[in-house]
């Protein structure tokens, strides 16, 4: 079932390409993408990870985030991750930013204009040379699970040009990579620049918080694994804070998210409820009206009159 427009897919598996704690400025690269990603509204986040796992999840884990590890780590194709990532996402959303964790600093604006675009491909291009993210239509991700030729993702795509459209840019962030460092030091204050935009994340309250992100994200993931403890480990929180966090809104709603099945010969199972999948739909469809508005205002209120 979809039940986000956009989601996104971070690479950041490789032990040799893959830089996902490398510092640049008051943020490491990861935690860069994280936050371009959830200014443009995308939701839910994969990060694909390596032998870095331990740190990345440490990094990210407050940020409702779902880790998915890779088994290969020593130098894995681009396209190992990605067919991870997307396989988890393809019947989640309706389009998925894939973005390699060692090209850090493009602007969210980038992202605004690849979603926007009517292709099921879109790639950033600056001064004629193609870039990363790219965005992708979730009716093509099958097609990219099955490429078996040479030439990794890069060629996956490429055998689908006429399905994609090259975005013009103004981001030479699409461009930098972690092996022009020098470049990508220079450019961490334009970027420091270009990540001052509003997050939207709407929390639902009593006298404490009821319903937040990490909420929403454990209901998707209840849904993918239809375990507690599976959605749990996902996202790198503990098995009893998740089930405190569905009985506090299930209390307060009066009614079940979820479905528990206790265990038999054939173990437990937990499944959303038909008013779970309800209330899930509608709220992501709410913050991601709110999330539409706010960029609006932002534009109109502040950024137009240079106030930012």
């Amino acid at each position: 079932m979809k039940i986000s427009s956009v989601g996104g897919v971070i690479a950041a598996a490789s032990n040799s390409a893959a830089y996902p704690l490398l510092q640049l400025g008051t943020m490491t690269s990861i935690r860069r993408i994280v936050v371009s990603l959830k200014q443009a509204g995308v939701f839910p986040i994969v990060v694909v990870t390596g032998a870095n796992e331990g740190e990345v999840r440490y990094q990210l884990s407050a940020n409702g985030i779902v880790f998915l590890l890779s088994e290969e780590t020593e130098a894995p194709e681009l396209i190992e991750s990605a067919r991870l990532g997307l396989s988890f996402l393809e019947n989640k959303c309706e389009k998925v930013i894939f973005a390699p964790v060692n090209i850090p600093l493009f602007s969210p604006n980038t992202l605004d204009s690849l979603i926007q675009s009517k292709k099921r491909i879109a790639t950033p291009s600056y001064q004629g040379k193609g870039g990363h993210p790219v965005c992708l239509e979730t009716s093509i991700i099958s097609k990219i699970l099955a490429y078996k030729g040479v030439g990794g993702l890069r060629q996956a795509i490429a055998s689908m040009e006429e399905e994609r459209e090259w975005v013009n840019v103004e981001d030479p962030g699409i461009l930098l990579t972690i092996h022009n460092r020098k470049e990508l030091e220079e450019y961490t204050e334009v970027h420091n620049k270009e990540i001052i935009r509003p997050i939207v994340q709407l929390n639902m309250e009593h006298d404490s918080i009821l319903f937040n992100t990490r909420t929403k994200l454990l209901l998707v993931l209840i849904a993918h694994t239809h375990s507690v403890r599976g959605a749990c480990n996902l996202m790198s929180i503990s098995y009893s804070n998740g089930w405190d966090m569905l009985n506090r809104i299930e209390h307060e709603l009066c009614y079940l998210l979820v479905d528990r099945k206790h265990g038999g010969s054939k173990g437990g199972r937990t499944d959303l409820t038909k008013e779970g999948y309800d209330f899930l739909k509608a709220y992501q469809k709410m913050e991601e009206n709110v999330s539409k508005f706010t960029k609006e205002q932002f534009e109109e209120l502040l950024l137009k009159p240079g106030i930012v």
